[in-house]
């Protein structure tokens, strides 16, 4: 797909070897996630088209929707002008939260208080299998 020595070279990483990416629906403009990419999840992503990112609760790279079958496409690799941000322009089969929700902002401040603006539209046990 894209040869991803480049990116990598303009990227800047943190002191984890980390970089944080939020992930947007390509033909909608939603925002779905926030995550983290190290460089081979970067790497990955670029060469195979399939988005990966870097989980770091587990320590290990994620490829979105290895476990629950909801997966990420890249259409287009972006960054800021610092290039210590990644915007990634997706097209998502399904939903992108683990609650089950299409995106992981799903609450919102009010003025009455906490509200959540979207629903769950699968069941994350299902989701997992748990």
């Amino acid at each position: 797909m894209i040869d991803p020595s480049a990116a990598l070279t303009a990227l800047t990483f943190n002191s984890h070897g980390l970089v944080p990416v939020i992930a947007q629906q390509h033909d909608t403009g939603e925002v779905l996630m926030m995550a983290w990419m190290n460089r081979e999840a970067v790497a990955e992503t670029l060469s195979t088209g399939r988005v990966c990112y870097y989980s770091r609760s587990r320590g290990k790279l994620w490829r979105k929707g290895e476990s629950s079958g909801q997966q990420q496409t890249l259409v287009d690799f972006r960054f800021d002008c610092d290039g210590d941000t990644v915007l990634l322009l997706v097209d998502q089969q399904g939903v992108a939260c683990h609650t089950g929700r299409r995106s992981c902002f799903y609450t919102a401040a009010r003025a009455e208080g906490l509200t959540e603006i979207a629903p769950v539209l699968v069941d994350p046990k299902s989701l997992y299998g748990q």
